[in-house]
């Protein structure tokens, strides 16, 4: 299938992958694959009064609606664009007050139905899939996944119901939520933190590679393709639907509970980077296969313990955080008795304590972790990763806020190098990153 609007690439059944997409002429490293516009979009709590709700622009003299108070804007344009969506939530959240608290994939859902209810035609959205034919994998998801949707559903009728009249039953409502599930996106900035979530139908058309040949990024509620490889007729385009840092196994257990398929591609097939992702500490006696595997295991324990108690503590107050701190230090502690630094297990707690550092503002903290963790990254990851591009970022930061000059201007240069490519140079974080090059000199 071709469609005006995304010359260059078409619709087409990928053997073994179900449909996809494929170019259709060559594109040049860095070059703009296509743009798809947000079929439907919703800008997380957390960065109300940071960013434009419309069109998610990042500014200072941001004015807030007049009725919920909680909504801000650039302006009347931005104001007048966004309400069809906003008023909705707005009059949710007045009702509500503070007991106002479904989960950002029940405030996209809610937009959809809204959307679905004006929208009579194909959208820009979708000029090579439709969302309606997004796949739900309802038949592949076990008791714990349907748990989750049903708790959504029910927050979605708690908070909506008074103002969406005639919900879906609970069938399609269960096959939308399993929907967006599978093939929504999140939106995050050049530091690759949160802004929201939404659906770009067409972005979701193409199929996952862990040697991904395009990257997706974001201008607002705009997502960007590039290639970020060379792409000649004939190729699929592939995308990645996860974090590639980590080793083939984890990967396509991950891509298994997520999007429930068994990856085949190229990395996973070869395992290339395994060994490197893996690495050991040279002891004086070789580790036994049975103590890295212990350690692994331990390793992947961890790991879901930090995600758990970040979700559920409350981490406003100080003390969690070294709470928090602890369980990466401590983890770090046991880990390093078989791993290596690079190991990407060991990574994953650095990166954690990075973050947890630049919370509680310990910058010489944070600085020291960031440095442990850039030069693996550039390795582990594949060419122009956004990751490998948002570590340089922070770092570079963090070296200028510590009047380390030229550390912080080298550090910069080499993110915008990347993001050159995966943003595109017109790109307006490249342009704010420069302008603090730029202000060094």
């Amino acid at each position: 299938m071709k469609n005006e609007g995304m010359e260059g690439t078409e619709r087409f059944l990928s053997p073994g992958s179900g449909r996809g997409l494929r170019a259709m002429r060559h594109f040049a490293l860095g070059e703009l694959v296509f743009a798809c516009p947000a079929y439907s979009y919703v800008l997380t709590v957390n960065e109300r009064g940071a960013h434009c709700e419309n069109c998610f622009t990042r500014r200072e003299d941001l004015f807030k609606c007049g009725k919920c108070k909680q909504a801000y804007y650039c302006n009347i344009d931005c104001q007048r664009s966004d309400w069809s969506m906003h008023k909705l939530e707005c009059v949710a959240m007045c009702a509500y007050g503070e007991n106002w608290c479904p989960s950002e994939t029940v405030r996209l859902v809610a937009r959809i139905l809204m959307k679905q209810r004006v929208t009579t035609e194909r959208t820009p959205s979708e000029k090579l899939l439709l969302l309606t034919e997004f796949e739900s994998h309802l038949d592949k998801m076990d008791s714990e996944k349907d748990e989750l949707n049903q708790a959504d559903i029910a927050a979605l009728h708690h908070f909506y119901s008074k103002h969406i009249s005639d919900l879906p039953d609970e069938q399609a409502l269960t096959e939308l939520f399993a929907q967006v599930n599978c093939n929504g996106f999140t939106i995050e900035d050049e530091e690759l933190s949160h802004l929201g979530s939404a659906v770009f139908p067409d972005v979701a058309l193409m199929n996952h590679s862990c040697s991904p040949n395009v990257i997706v990024t974001y201008k607002g509620t705009l997502a960007e393709v590039r290639a970020v490889q060379e792409i000649n007729p004939g190729d699929e385009v592939f995308n990645s639907y996860i974090d590639l840092l980590y080793p083939t196994e984890d990967r396509k257990e991950r891509l298994l509970d997520s999007y429930f398929f068994t990856c085949q591609c190229t990395e996973c097939t070869s395992k290339s980077k395994d060994k490197a992702k893996m690495e050991i500490k040279k002891l004086s006696s070789p580790t036994e296969p049975e103590e890295i595997q212990s350690m692994v295991y331990y390793a992947k324990n961890v790991i879901e313990e930090f995600r758990r108690a970040k979700h559920y503590k409350n981490i406003l107050f100080l003390c969690l955080y070294f709470e928090l701190l602890e369980i990466c230090e401590l983890s770090q502690e046991k880990m390093a008795a078989i791993f290596a630094d690079t190991n990407v297990y060991m990574l994953h707690m650095m990166y954690q304590a990075m973050g947890v550092c630049l919370y509680m503002q310990d910058w010489d903290g944070a600085m020291s972790y960031g440095e442990k963790i850039i030069q693996p990254y550039s390795v582990h990851y594949p060419a122009y990763s956004l990751n490998v591009a948002s570590m340089y970022l922070k770092l570079g930061r963090l070296y200028l806020g510590l009047e380390k000059k030229t550390q912080g201007v080298k550090a910069l240069n080499k993110a915008v190098a990347i993001m050159e490519v995966a943003h595109g140079k017109d790109h307006n974080y490249v342009a704010e990153v420069k302008r603090e090059i730029e202000e060094q000199k």
